[in-house]
C-alpha cells in the first residue's frame, strides 16, 4: 500500500513514521509513505503557496496551483483510488471507515495550512474528506498521520499478532474488554478470578460482558 502525503510541512511527519509499527511496516515493504513539500510545486521564486482570500476576510488560502501540479505529477506515475484532503468540516474517522481504506492501494492525502484550501482543490481533486474530531489543529500533517497509522495497522503481516486488531475497540462497535497481565496480584489488586480459570468459553463470555459494559457507560452511542 503506497501512501503520498502532500503538505507545506514535510518535517512535521517525519517521526510519526519513523518509529514503531508505521516503521516496521515500511521495512517490510507492506507500506510506502511518501511526503511531498508543496512548496516545491509551485509557479513562483518565492515559493509561496497561499495568498488573500477573494471577499476579503482573515487569514490566507492555499492556492490551487501548486496542488495541481503536484497531484497531477503522481498521477501520471500511477493510478490512485482515493485524494484524501484532512478537514474539520469532513466525515468524522471511524474504525469501519479505516477498514474500508485497508483496503486500497494508492492514496493520496492533502494537508491543508492556514485558513484553509481554496475550494476549486476540493472540486476537481478530492474524493473523500476526512476529519478526526469537531476541533481544528494548525494543520492537516498531525491528521494525516492518524489516517496512515489507524490504516497501515489492519494490512495483513504488519501487526505480528493479526487477531490483535480484530479484537480492537469499535471493530464489533463495542469498546474493548478490561486487559490484564502480570503479576496477577499487585499490593492487593488482583485480576479477575475468571482470567486465570483456563476456561476459554467462560472468559470469553465475561469478555463480551465487560465490553458491554463499558460501551453502554462510556458510549451508548455506538448501542444506538
Amino acid at each position: 500500500m503506497r501512501f503520498d502525503i502532500i503538505t507545506v510541512l514535510p518535517g512535521l511527519l517525519e517521526s510519526p513514521f519513523a518509529h514503531s509499527i508505521l516503521q516496521r511496516a515500511q521495512k517490510k515493504g507492506i507500506a510506502e509513505i511518501h511526503v511531498h513539500n508543496l512548496r516545491e510545486y509551485t509557479n513562483n521564486k518565492q515559493k509561496s503557496v497561499d495568498d488573500y482570500p477573494y471577499g476579503g476576510g482573515s487569514g490566507m488560502v492555499m492556492q490551487i496551483e501548486p496542488f495541481s501540479n503536484c497531484i497531477e505529477k503522481l498521477q501520471a506515475e500511477r493510478v490512485y483510488d482515493e485524494i484524501i484532503f484532512m478537514t474539520p468540516d469532513g466525515v468524522t474517522l471511524n474504525q469501519e471507515m479505516a477498514n474500508e481504506l485497508s483496503g486500497k492501494e494508492n492514496i493520496i492525502i492533502l494537508c491543508g495550512h492556514y485558513k484553509g484550501i481554496d475550494q476549486r482543490i476540493r472540486d476537481i481533486y478530492v474524493t473523500r474528506e476526512i476529519s478526526v474530531g469537531d476541533y481544528v489543529l494548525s494543520g492537516g500533517e498531525l491528521p494525516a498521520a492518524i489516517v496512515v497509522d489507524a490504516v497501515v495497522r489492519l494490512i495483513p503481516g504488519v501487526l505480528n499478532d493479526e487477531t490483535s486488531a480484530l479484537s480492537d475497540s469499535f471493530q464489533g462497535e463495542l469498546l474493548d474488554a478490561p486487559l490484564y497481565t502480570r503479576p496477577a496480584d499487585w499490593k492487593g489488586h488482583k485480576v479477575p478470578d475468571i482470567l486465570l480459570s483456563g476456561d476459554p468459553v467462560k472468559i470469553e463470555n465475561w469478555r463480551y460482558e465487560e465490553a458491554l459494559k463499558r460501551t453502554q457507560e462510556r458510549r451508548p452511542d455506538l448501542l444506538d
